[in-house]
């Protein structure tokens, strides 16, 4: 990754503050590499930087682009160059504008269920029930002119963020 060294740590603190849609892409470059098979839910408002951490997540693991938001096809599906930890599929869901039964029926639980493919699911709160109990949860919030991501599933204490 260009300019953008990778620290791992145990997360300390539940959350942290960016400055730019940058910063934020980089910290999603950084992330792909803890991330592996399962998903990964993404809450926010509109504009809050879902997609852009995405962004990050698909460029950190290679994928080619360009990207942006599935909101209008539900799904992209992207093969992984770069995956150390066993992804080799990401599947970038956008559940804003779609009931339950339209996912299902387009594949859903095969992606929740794929061995080798990692979910990047926005607005997950629309489809809560349909989620894994192990799902990884990430809350992004416009705070300023910046972005504040916090960290709220409950194994905190084994989940390794890169440094910001």
């Amino acid at each position: 990754m260009k300019g953008f060294t990778v620290k791992t740590r145990i997360m300390k603190s539940h959350h942290h503050f960016f400055e730019s849609a940058e910063a934020l892409s980089r910290f999603g470059e950084g992330l792909s590499a803890s991330l592996g098979p399962g998903v990964l839910a993404l809450s926010g408002e509109l504009g809050a930087g879902k997609t852009t951490l995405a962004r990050g997540i698909l460029q950190g693991m290679g994928a080619s682009g360009p990207f942006s938001s599935p909101t209008f096809v539900l799904m992209k599906e992207y093969p992984v160059l770069l995956s150390q930890r066993g992804v080799e599929r990401i599947y970038h869901v956008d559940s804003y504008r779609v009931q339950s039964a339209e996912l299902l029926s387009q594949g859903f639980l095969e992606w929740v269920n794929d061995p080798h493919g990692l979910m990047l699911l926005e607005w997950p709160e629309r489809v809560e029930h349909l989620l894994p109990p192990d799902t990884l949860r990430l809350a992004l919030s416009v705070e300023g002119s910046g972005r504040r991501l916090e960290f709220l599933s409950d194994d905190k204490e084994t989940f390794i963020f890169p440094e910001p």
